[in-house]
């Protein structure tokens, strides 16, 4: 995956914001302050995505490229690594199941605002 694409793809969705809280290299894509991907811009091979633990376990199992979150809470978060393993179109999915997370987690009144 290209890093533009995700970007271009996080920024699709409702109410999302790209912010470098950490350092000048680590992307973070937030809605309503929470974030819900991340990646490095240096050395774009990889991004962590917010994931539910049942499902976070599954994956790690059937897909090489899928590891627990690096630097991440290791149940809630994982780390994608691009490859031929996971697709695109799988990562995608994978963005929007951490988006969709993270909204699903909000106060009723900021889900409402969105």
């Amino acid at each position: 995956m290209h890093i533009e694409l995700l970007r271009e793809h996080c920024m699709s969705l409702t109410s999302v914001t790209e912010e470098f809280p950490f350092d000048n290299d680590t992307l973070v894509f937030k809605v309503a302050g929470k974030m819900f991907a991340l990646t490095s811009l240096s050395n774009p091979t990889s991004v962590n995505v917010k994931c539910d633990p049942e499902l976070s376990e599954e994956l790690r199992v059937n897909y090489s490229a899928v590891k627990p979150g690096y630097h991440m809470n290791k149940i809630h978060w994982n780390t994608v690594t691009f490859n031929e393993d996971v697709t695109d179109a799988h990562l995608l999915q994978m963005v929007n199941d951490s988006y969709n997370l993270v909204v699903k987690s909000l106060p009723k009144k900021v889900r409402e605002s969105l």
